[in-house]
């Protein structure tokens, strides 16, 4: 299976930002326990670009690594020399998805608008990062006339409005702190909350 079609069948993109860099190997073995093999490490966060090359050669093909928060497209060709398989933005960047696609990864970049998703796809996105996510009404309307497009909403999914999102059209989500708060403790009950909930939202979206 190749990278689009795991992000678009496991539909989990759990993004880990601003967590503690001895705490991130832990917490993606707890995802990965509890059913969510995909991790997005956003380069906002302490030492990510370590954290990436690090969770690459941990888990290998066990677990699709990504970089978030990329800006620009010399650090987008960066992370995927380190092994990131996706690349997510913030922001619509027809250099960094350019260059995404040219070094063989999978562009998300980040839109809200219609004319800003149709740009994003235009470009060469292969899935369109809806941010802010306000509903799952919104996506709805969205995919009325731009039904070709992939969409992954992102920030506000939980496990009680995931699955109207899901019947809205979205093809994958990205979650971050429902799915694991970087600011709690990680203690060893916690890793286990994390695979818990990982392992709800995984079967929300099977």
């Amino acid at each position: 299976m190749n990278v689009l079609s795991r992000i678009t069948t496991n539909k989990i993109i759990a993004i880990i930002r601003g967590a503690d860099p001895a705490d991130v190997l832990q917490i993606a073995g707890a995802l990965k326990e509890g059913g969510v093999d995909i991790l997005e490490v956003t380069l906002n966060s302490q030492d990510a670009l370590s954290l990436i090359g690090q969770l690459v050669k941990t888990f290998d093909e066990e677990m699709l690594i990504g970089a978030g928060t990329v800006l620009d497209p010399k650090t987008a060709k960066t992370v995927i020399e380190l092994g990131a398989k996706f690349i997510v933005s913030p922001n619509v960047d027809a250099e960094t998805i350019k260059a995404t696609k040219t070094n063989g990864a999978v562009s998300i970049p980040g839109a809200f608008s219609a004319t800003e998703i149709v740009n994003a796809y235009s470009h060469g996105g292969d899935i369109i990062k809806i941010f802010p996510s306000l509903s799952a009404e919104y996506i709805r309307v969205l995919r009325g006339p731009l039904s070709h497009i992939p969409m992954m909403p992102t920030g506000g999914i939980t496990l009680e409005n995931i699955s109207e999102f899901q019947k809205a059209g979205a093809v994958a989500f990205g979650i971050g702190t429902s799915l694991v708060d970087t600011r709690k403790k990680i203690t060893k009950e916690y890793l286990k909350q994390v695979s818990e909930n990982a392992n709800k939202f995984a079967n929300a979206v099977s």
